[in-house]
Parts: structure tokens; C-alpha cells; sequence
């Protein structure tokens, strides 16, 4: 973090010191777990739903927090405030605002926010000190707190930005100024929450037009109410996609025996060759959009392609691709899902498999898309037709009424009868696969993130020594 006295924290959100000494400097990192707090940093005290920070202020001190963020005295040097979540976001403004030469870039969409957020800093981190979010990283809380961590050297700040309501990201660019503002698609996830994909993306498009005019909205050509956003931006506007009229596009897009794509690079600066280390055709468009970031901010179109070749999966059980000693391959992709997502995973499946005499049996576990609202049932039963429509060798939905209609679509697609089965939970499927899998099986497994579903992978796993 730039160092700041705890005079100008104060002043910075708002509060007032308590016990504190006000030339004391803050020079280390801004925690909001105890346990993790270092010498020099400041400690911020959230009352959760189970635990409350302020019980562990002083334990914080101990182990070397200059003072407390908190909402209440606690008996040890702090700055007190209304609230910690937005003083938290006013410190992090602050910080950023003194950051003058690093240069914010933020991207939202319904579906591939974090894969392309670790592909953006893959890329840029060979041009200088790049931070960005571990995970997914994108509220309120998550939001400020990896934007504290920008120091005097930092040339690029990465920020992935989520959104549930409306007005969630225009919080966020307060906090976060953006320079360039990525938009990657407008799906269904959430629709439950706004009531229609039009309403979703009215909030993504809080981004574009956050952005000054001598920014970037950096737009997928291919989803018309993505392109459709560059109405609503002063900003130069960047269209990327497989469309003819992006400026960032790729061509001759293949899929290898393993289902890693690769294509032809090509922008106004020239082409090059990118060979992906990632898995499904759908990790393209997120290429590609890494891609145009990279060259707007003044990567060579060799180098932004090398780099892409280069970049790997960062984040945990996103299309986690891992090879057991028995050859059956397990693809974790259980942390979050929606029916874009969804779409993806399954075609990624099937590429893995492959195709003729040498096809490797393919295996969809699947469990429930949280918040659909009242499309839930439907798409449900749309993913579960798709499976049989892509050929998925057997699907297994794993749950309760949305898996049932998941297994149901499926059933009336293609009369699969014993090739789709609906189980109770994650141990239930666990027991079937374990009984049935042979050597050289692919295993998607895929579900909304509080379904729990990378438990059948880690049981997967831990049957085998992985290669």
C-alpha cells in the first residue's frame, strides 16, 4: 500500500482517531483476517454473520497492525467510523488517487470475468508491476481491498467488478477510476435478481460509461447488447470477436485432440499465431479481449500473442484441467455456474473427447444454476437437451427439483434412459462414478458455487495419483 499517516486515513474516510497517534504511518498491507495481518498494516474490523472482527483487534495489534479500522472503541489504537465497509472504499479511492501513473483497467460481463482477468495480468505483468485480484475478488469488500495494495511502482491495476443490483459497479468505478472498461457479454447469469438480461445490462454498462473521454471501452462485437454499450461511452470504443468489423479479432480458430483452441491474432497493428494452454473454444473470446487491453495499453501484437500462449489458469476450479494415473481426466469446474457457462464447459467436454473410433467417453456432472429466477426450470431442461445434442456420453445431475428438470430435458431430448441419471448429492454421484468409470473417461464437473460440486472432483482426484 502507499503509505499514509493515520491522520490521513482518517481524513481519507472520514473518522476520527481514538488512542491513536496521527503521525504514525501505515506502510503495510490492509487485512481483514487477523491472522494475516503484518507489521505496519492496518486491520479492519467486519462484523460478519458468524464472527466480529472488533473481538480481534487487539490480537491484530499484537502482531504488528498500526491501528483498527472500526465501527466502535476497542481498546487499542484505531480510526472509528459509521461504517468500515465504506470507509474502506473511500481509503482505497484515496490510495489510487495518488497512484498517478498507474493505469486502471476494469472489466465486467456474465460470464469469463476472472479467466480473463488472470489472462490481462498475465499479459501486462510482462510490462511492469501489475496487481490484481486473487479469485473473484469483485464487491464491496474484495473490490477496495485489492486496490490497497497499489504501490508508488504499480503500473496496471486490474479490477474484475461483479454486480447484483443495480448500481454495484458504478459504486465500484468510484472507488476504482477506470482507464479502460472491458465489457465481455451480457448472459443470464443474475436474471434472477434484475428481472431480464436487458436490466443487466443497463448495470454492466455503468462501466463504459464511467470512463473518461480519453479512455477506452474495450466491447464484444459479438453480443449485440455488449456492442450496443458504445452509445452509451464518451470514450474511444475497441470492439474484439470473431465479427469481420472488430478491431481485435481472431480467424482460423481450431480445436486440438485435448480441446485447447488456437487462432489467428489479428489487429489494426498486425496478426500473429496463438496456441492457448487453456481448455474450450469459448476461452477465445476471452483471449481475445486480454488481447485488445494488452495492445491498447501499448503491447506489440508478437508480444501480447506470446504471452497468451503462455498464460495459465490462475484461479482454482475453473475448467481445472487434471490427469489421473489411470488416465481418466477430471475438469473441475465447479466453482461457479450459469447457462452461458454452462454452454461452454459441455462443448469443452465434448472437444476433450474427441472424435472417432479413438472418442474417449465423456461425463457430465452437473448441478443446479442458482439465481435464474422464473427461467430456472427452463434452462435447466435447455442444458439438460444440449448434453444429448453435444453427444455427452452419460450425464449425471446431481440434486434436487432443477437437476430432476435437467435430467428430464435430457430424457425427452434423445431417450437417453440409462445414459442420463439424477442422484440425491455429491457423495451419491461420487459412488456412482466410481463404480462406472473406465480408464480414458473425461469428467466435467460444473454447478452453481454454493452446490458444493468440487466435492466429487476432489474425491475424483484423491482415488488416483495425479500425472
Amino acid at each position: 500500500m502507499i503509505a499514509l499517516t493515520l491522520a490521513e486515513v482518517a481524513a481519507a474516510v472520514g473518522g476520527t482517531l481514538d488512542g491513536a497517534d496521527p503521525d504514525t504511518l501505515v506502510t503495510g498491507p490492509v487485512e481483514v483476517d487477523s491472522r494475516k495481518v503484518r507489521p505496519g498494516g492496518l486491520f479492519a474490523a467486519f462484523v460478519g454473520e458468524h464472527v466480529d472482527g472488533h473481538d480481534y483487534a487487539a490480537t491484530a495489534v499484537e502482531a504488528g497492525a498500526v491501528a483498527v479500522l472500526a465501527s466502535r472503541p476497542v481498546g487499542v489504537p484505531a480510526v472509528l467510523v459509521d461504517s468500515v465497509v465504506d470507509a474502506l472504499g473511500k481509503l482505497a479511492r484515496t490510495v489510487v488517487a495518488r497512484a498517478e501513473a498507474t493505469a486502471v483497467v476494469a472489466l465486467t460481463g456474465s460470464a469469463g470475468k476472472t479467466s480473463t482477468k488472470d489472462l490481462i495480468a498475465q499479459l501486462l505483468q510482462r510490462h511492469g508491476d501489475t496487481v490484481y485480484p486473487p479469485g473473484s475478488l469483485n464487491n464491496e469488500i474484495g473490490h477496495p481491498m485489492t486496490a490497497l495494495r497499489v504501490e508508488p511502482g504499480t503500473r496496471h491495476l486490474v479490477m474484475e467488478m461483479g454486480a447484483r443490483h443495480k448500481g454495484d459497479i458504478e459504486y465500484l468505478t468510484s472507488i476504482t477510476p477506470p482507464r479502460i472498461g472491458l465489457v465481455l457479454n451480457v448472459g443470464t447469469a443474475h436474471v434472477g435478481e434484475f428481472g431480464s438480461q436487458e436490466a443487466i445490462a443497463e448495470a454492466k454498462g455503468e462501466l463504459v460509461e464511467a470512463l473518461p473521454a480519453d479512455g477506452t471501452a474495450i466491447l464484444n462485437a459479438d453480443d449485440r447488447l455488449v456492442r450496443a454499450m458504445a452509445a452509451r461511452t464518451r470514450a474511444k470504443v475497441v470492439l474484439f470477436g470473431e465479427s469481420p468489423d472488430a478491431h481485435v479479432r481472431a480467424t482460423e480458430v481450431r480445436l486440438d485432440a485435448t480441446g485447447r483452441p488456437s487462432f489467428t491474432l489479428t489487429t489494426p497493428a498486425g496478426s500473429a499465431p496463438v496456441q492457448l494452454r487453456l481448455y474450450g473454444e469459448h476461452h477465445v473470446s476471452n483471449a481475445l479481449a486480454a488481447a485488445a487491453v494488452a495492445v491498447e495499453l501499448g503491447m506489440s501484437v508478437d508480444d501480447t500473442a506470446a504471452a497468451l500462449g503462455e498464460a495459465g489458469a490462475l484461479s482454482r476450479w475453473r475448467m481445472e484441467v487434471v490427469d489421473r494415473a489411470d488416465g481418466v481426466t477430471v475438469v473441475n469446474d465447479a466453482y461457479n455456474a450459469n447457462p452461458d457457462s454452462m454452454r461452454a464447459a459441455l462443448r469443452a467436454l465434448v472437444s476433450m473427447g474427441g472424435r472417432g473410433p479413438e472418442r474417449r467417453r465423456t461425463w457430465a456432472v452437473l448441478g443446479e444454476m442458482r439465481e435464474l429466477g422464473e427461467e430456472s426450470l427452463a434452462e435447466h431442461d435447455a442444458i439438460g437437451r444440449l448434453a444429448v445434442r453435444l453427444d455427452v456420453t452419460k450425464l449425471v445431475a446431481v440434486g434436487g427439483r432443477e437437476a430432476a428438470c435437467m435430467e428430464l430435458g435430457a430424457r425427452n431430448e434423445g431417450s437417453w434412459g440409462e445414459e442420463s441419471v439424477l442422484v440425491s448429492d455429491a457423495d451419491a454421484a461420487v459412488e456412482l462414478l466410481r463404480s462406472q468409470l473406465r480408464p480414458g473417461d473425461v469428467v466435467l464437473v460444473k454447478a452453481s458455487r454454493s452446490v458444493g460440486l468440487e466435492k466429487v472432483a476432489e474425491a475424483l482426484l484423491a482415488d488416483g495419483v495425479a500425472e
